[in-house]
């Protein structure tokens, strides 16, 4: 049976090595530096990816929680995509990002891809009523027979829908969480989980283990790599996650 494991890249990115497919979230692989749209807030990346995008391994699927903001999907992401790997999103980014290779999926949506079922599940990028400002973005859980059920929480801050969500599965076995409490300041209220949300969402969802992800390389994450670490003190569930270093999670 295929191992189950992860590489952490950087801020909300790793690879997930699942049910036989590599995996990649939300791709960002540039360089630190100062990001900026139209519209939205500045972004400032203070450090690169742990794995340059030109030495991943064959990837065989992307999850992208959203397409609009450089901290999930950025200029060198857009390129990983565009070389046609099958990628699955909202169906906002399906209709932005041409080429064929972006699927949209509605919430609870499930697709096959080999022996894994992926399936898009709620999220909320924000407090209730952000929505307008955010755009939408999704989350996933993965299965396969003989393999851990693991949810991928892309940038949900919204501890009602990861109630939905552990009501309609059961539960998870791993649960990939992003954390840091993101804020900018056009929104009032953090737009991902904070420390002590994740290990709320960890409880609720019966999780034994759970990866922390988005806590670290960007300013407007609030909150750090440490303050996660504290918030699952004495639990034995949060798994270490050195930058680049492959940890087996199952398997």
């Amino acid at each position: 049976m295929p191992t189950t494991a992860i590489t952490y890249i950087g801020g909300p990115t790793a690879i997930i090595e699942y049910g036989g497919l590599t995996i990649v979230t939300d791709p960002t692989f540039d360089p630190p530096g100062v990001y900026s749209e139209p519209g939205s807030s500045t972004l400032v990346k203070t450090v690169g990816p742990a794995v340059e995008r030109a030495d991943l391994p064959a990837v065989d699927l992307i999850l992208l929680s959203h397409h609009a903001h450089r901290d999930n999907l950025d200029y060198e992401g857009l390129e990983l995509i565009a070389t046609g790997v099958r990628t699955l999103s909202t169906m906002q980014a399906a209709s932005a990002l041409f080429g064929g290779s972006v699927e949209g999926l509605d919430s609870w949506e499930e697709v096959a891809i080999g022996g894994v079922t992926v399936t898009a599940v709620p999220a909320l990028h924000g407090p209730p009523g952000s929505e307008p400002l955010v755009g939408p973005v999704t989350g996933f859980v993965l299965e396969a027979v003989g393999h851990p059920r693991v949810y991928v929480s892309g940038d949900n801050a919204s501890l009602a829908l990861v109630e939905q969500i552990a009501d309609h599965f059961g539960g998870v076995d791993i649960a990939v969480l992003f954390a840091g409490a993101a804020r900018v300041p056009r929104i009032e209220g953090a737009l991902t989980l904070t420390s002590t949300d994740a290990a709320a969402a960890a409880s609720t969802l019966q999780a034994t283990r759970v990866v922390g992800l988005h806590t670290e390389h960007w300013e407007h994450f609030s909150e750090t790599r440490e303050q996660l670490e504290r918030a699952f003190e004495g639990s034995g569930l949060l798994v270490e996650t050195p930058p680049g270093v492959r940890v087996i999670l199952a398997g």
